[in-house]
């Protein structure tokens, strides 16, 4: 069993910054990808940011110029950085790695946080 615990979300006036950061512990062999994921009220649940291992990375271009996620290999640490925040940014956010156990082979699993609320608003 893997757990990916967050921390970081809260309320934040427009134009201000929150860290978003999730660490990933369980026996995990390696992990391929760790990422953030946001869903608002009535919408579907959308790519924010994600990185590999090797350090390739992605963003939705929603946020770029704004966000950068930040990735501690050692500590199976993912980071989110949001700036210059908006009130479209309300959502909850939630964590996900994509990992290879022990005793699966090659197979990857995705794995997901509980969700932390931020909300963008004067």
């Amino acid at each position: 069993q893997v757990q990916l615990v967050e921390s970081g979300g809260g309320l934040v006036q427009p134009g201000g910054s929150l860290r978003l950061c999730c660490v990933a512990s369980g026996s995990i062999f390696r992990i391929n990808s760790m990422g953030w994921y946001r869903q608002a009220p009535g919408k579907e649940r959308e790519l924010v940011a994600a990185t590999t291992t090797s350090g390739s990375a992605n963003s939705a271009d929603s946020v770029k110029g704004r966000f950068t996620i930040s990735r501690d290999n050692a500590k199976n640490t993912v980071c989110l950085q949001m700036n210059s925040l908006k009130p479209e940014d309300t959502a909850v956010y939630y964590c996900n790695a994509d990992v290879l156990l022990y005793n699966y082979g090659s197979r990857t699993f995705r794995y997901w946080g509980q969700g932390t609320q931020v909300t963008v608003s004067s």
